[in-house]
């Protein structure tokens, strides 16, 4: 055991915390795997832990065992607090808990740098979620890393390399402003009910600044269109954008024939310089 509290599976029977479907619910219940994801968090003794979806707490136990400076949990399921409480007991002064949505509640309040997140995120948000923690107004963000449970099909999209069917926006966006990569695998059979799909975790480390220069709401143009319509060669799917896309494509060495999902992180960001270039002095 990791501490003096009860296993999770009694946790669960204790406090009637059946898993509900529409919250996005599937539970981790074996404390060892917890563990190993709070390790590949990286070392927290001096770090605050931002944690999504605690649940029956889980994670949150094994973020504490770890060294976690101070963890804030934040459950939108009210039948998940007393079994939280409960570590909170154990943790004095480690762990607050606030019972909200996170989509709604601003956790820098509760926070003292440095920041990392930690979270097996429900199914529902966690796309929406990563997206914000990538998209701050200014860069470097609050947070130094994000290590994020995620369906398998997720983690490879924001892991992908061009040229392969998971290469999207979510690679780009992710790739722009962190280092990413998958560290763990997890089966259906590890979580408590059993998903359809396969799990793993992606760690984020977040870069000082972005690897190429952009700006970020033309970067985000350009890739929206290239990507809505990816099956199209590029000089089509970005004509809207520019009456000169042909030329600008040709001078960031992309062929105009080529597919989004061909093209590189480096040359889409130096499509984006062209295209703010372009537009000033046009």
């Amino acid at each position: 055991m990791i501490d003096n509290l009860p296993p999770l599976r009694d946790v669960i029977t204790m406090h009637d915390l059946r898993a509900k479907k529409q919250l996005g619910q599937n539970f981790l219940l074996d404390l060892n795997l917890t563990s190993k994801i709070a390790r590949q968090a990286g070392d927290l003794k001096d770090c605050d832990v931002l944690e999504i979806g605690p649940g029956p707490g889980g994670l949150t136990r094994g973020l504490l065992a770890q060294g976690a400076r101070h963890v804030l949990a934040i459950e939108k399921d009210p039948r998940a607090l007393p079994a939280l409480e409960q570590i909170a007991e154990a943790y004095p002064g480690r762990l607050t808990v606030i019972n909200g949505d996170a989509l709604e509640i601003d956790p820098l309040a509760h926070l003292t740098p440095p920041i990392r997140i930690a979270a097996n995120l429900p199914y529902n948000v966690g796309t929406e979620l990563l997206i914000r923690w990538l998209t701050p107004r200014a860069w470097p963000p609050f947070w130094q890393s994000l290590t994020l449970m995620f369906q398998k099909e997720v983690a490879e999209r924001i892991t992908a390399k061009p040229g392969s069917k998971a290469y999207g926006r979510l690679a780009l966006l992710a790739q722009w402003r962190a280092d990413a990569q998958i560290v763990m695998h997890l089966p259906p059979e590890a979580f408590v009910p059993a998903p359809k799909v396969h799990s793993a975790v992606v760690h984020l480390t977040a870069l000082p600044e972005p690897r190429f220069p952009a700006d970020p709401a033309v970067l985000s143009q350009i890739t929206g269109a290239a990507f809505n319509q990816r099956r199209k060669m590029l000089r089509a799917s970005l004509k809207g954008l520019h009456p000169g896309i042909e030329s600008l494509l040709l001078t960031c060495d992309i062929p105009p024939t080529a597919r989004a999902e061909e093209i590189d992180l480096e040359r889409f960001c130096a499509l984006a310089r062209a295209l703010s270039e372009a537009r000033a002095t046009g």
